[in-house]
Order: structure tokens, then sequence, then C-alpha cells
């Protein structure tokens, strides 16, 4: 899997892949101009639509409407280390949502391929080319 990073100006770095881009920028207190979410920011919305796409299967699975649900993601920041280090997700069900499915439903969003990936990081290599 490829994706080509550029930087198309200012703060701005852009991803291409698969046909889309996803663009990036700094906020404005950190040079950019605010026009895009900064980098981290797409990060934490992978967590979150990452739980919320398996949470939203699990429903269709079962034919119940998702209509009236919605995933809540809050994180704790650790100023001693500059880093995360609690991520909470709260998933509002739908009305009608069968008791009987709730830790299930728990546990489907458990398997998001993001959360896998913090638990078993994969190996960085950097380098340059001229």
């Amino acid at each position: 899997m490829d994706m080509q990073i550029y930087f198309p100006g200012g703060k701005r770095v852009y991803a291409d892949y698969d046909g889309f881009t996803v663009e990036t920028d700094q906020p404005a207190r950190g040079g950019g101009d605010g026009s895009a979410p900064a980098p981290f920011d797409l990060f934490l919305a992978s967590i979150g639509t990452c739980a919320g796409i398996y949470a939203l299967g699990f429903m269709q699975q079962r034919n119940i409407d998702p209509q009236d649900s919605r995933l809540t993601m809050r994180s704790s920041y650790d100023p001693a280390v500059g880093l995360i280090n609690k991520i909470e997700l709260e998933l509002k069900l739908p009305v009608g949502f069968p008791e009987k499915y709730r830790d299930a439903i728990v546990s489907a969003m458990n398997l998001c391929t993001v959360k896998k990936h913090l638990a078993q990081p994969p190996a960085f290599e950097t380098t340059t080319v001229a």
C-alpha cells in the first residue's frame, strides 16, 4: 500500500491514496491556517470512526436501526509525558436496543483494526532518497 504525501503550501500536508486526498493543516496557534484537521486529529478520528464502523456493522447485521445511536470519544492527556494516556469510547444505544447485545456490541467495537495496531504497533523505518 503506497500513499503519496506532499506539501501544497503553508503548514498543509496532504496524502493521496486510492483516489482520495486527505488534507491536513495546523491550527493558527501552530502556524497554519486551520483549513483542515491536524494530522493528530485525524489519528484520533480514525480510532472513533473505526469503532463506529464495527458498532454500525453489528447493528446492521441484526436489523437494529442505528438512527438514534452515537459514539462519543473522550481522551485524557498526561502533561508529564505530553501524550494521551486514556481513550474512552461511549456508545449511546438506539431506542429499543436489545439488552442481550450490550456486551456483544462492546466486544465488536473492540475489534477495531486501528485499536489492534496500537496494541501491536508496526515497526517504522524512515529513509531519504535524492
